[in-house]
């Protein structure tokens, strides 16, 4: 019979398990001592995009939140460029001590890592997911001057005429873009894409009818659908949104499986001790989840999630799968 070898210690050192346990025991001190006294310092936010939007916005309210709940300063610091990159590398190559933290999005861990080319970062080997926060459904909009009242006839418009309507986006490999090519595979469509250099640039046209169609975050198009100058057809969401309950979703109106939009959540170098995640997490989701700011996600659209770091680890994982085939069969390329 093979003999282990810490059963041969065991049996000549008597005191060697015990030795082994203290041991590891000091060693393990200094990081649960530091977990338990987390944070001693302000931790930095970073979001690697400018500030005003959706990813700014909900970093900001949480970010106070936070800083009440631990008596330290969490400070949002943005890092805009190359869709996020920017920021997400400089989060991934920072100590793994709870410090910083960063917004990480559907650009950051889903659409570069199957879009561009050398991301220096892996968005899940470098990263520990803390907690997604909201969701952003996509809407579909269109212009009032096109025949179509619902998804159904916005469809058979669509199959009537292939390739004569034009969709606006914020640019190539925007979620913009990714929603409507979901939206053209699982219809069997065809429309003309006009990328954009941002959204307010693309919004201005399909307000003047320059292009007709158009899938973005609701936020931003609610108060054109309000007063008439968009018609809102369907959401990308899997249930509908309370503050436009009268929007059906696109699955329901016939588009089974379809879900589109941004999402938001915190995550950590990868390393960050266990103890800080679990807290983080704790923490961020009751953020979320109070009353003040589930209202003010709610009023734009969003959903509240609030989830746990694993749920949170098995999004990414899913929306890394699900973009990329949506990126793969349409062919989108960064032109």
């Amino acid at each position: 019979m093979k003999t282990r070898f810490k059963d041969v210690l065991a049996k000549h050192f008597p005191l060697f398990p015990f030795l082994f346990s203290l041991a590891a025991a000091v060693l393990l001190a200094p990081a649960i001592a530091a977990a338990q006294q987390y944070p001693v310092k302000p931790v930095r936010i970073i979001v690697g995009f400018t500030p005003g939007g959706g990813n700014d916005v909900i970093s900001r309210l949480v970010a106070q939140k936070l800083s009440t709940a631990f008596g330290r300063s969490f400070v949002v610091e943005n890092r805009p460029g190359a869709s996020g990159m920017i920021g997400a590398e400089l989060a991934a190559k920072s100590p793994p001590d709870g410090y910083t933290l960063l917004l990480a999005g559907v650009a950051t861990h889903a659409v570069n890592p199957n879009l561009m080319k050398n991301v220096p970062y892996d968005p899940v080997r470098d990263f520990d997911p803390i907690c997604l926060m909201a969701t952003a459904p996509a809407l579909l909009v269109v212009h009032p001057a096109l025949p179509a009242r619902s998804v159904k006839q916005f469809i058979a418009l669509a199959r009537a005429r292939p390739g004569a309507m034009n969709y606006a986006s914020s640019g190539y490999g925007s979620s913009a873009q990714l929603a409507t090519e979901l939206f053209k595979s699982l219809t069997k469509t065809r429309l003309q894409h006009v990328p954009y250099k941002g959204v307010g640039a693309a919004l201005n046209d399909l307000l003047s009818g320059q292009v007709e169609v158009m899938f973005n975050a609701a936020a931003s198009l609610l108060p054109h659908t309000r007063s008439g100058r968009l018609r809102a057809l369907g959401v990308g969401s899997v249930q509908r949104i309370e503050v436009i309950a009268d929007v059906p979703t696109i699955a329901e109106a016939g588009v089974t499986g379809y879900q589109a939009g941004s999402w938001y959540g915190f995550v950590a170098p990868t390393g960050t001790p266990r103890a800080i995640i679990n807290s983080l997490s704790k923490e961020t989701a009751a953020a979320v989840r109070s009353p003040d700011i589930a209202s003010k996600l709610a009023a734009e659209a969003n959903l509240v999630i609030g989830s746990s770091p694993e749920e949170f680890a098995a999004h990414i994982k899913g929306e890394l799968a699900r973009i990329g085939k949506v990126i793969r069969e349409a062919g989108i390329t960064m032109e």
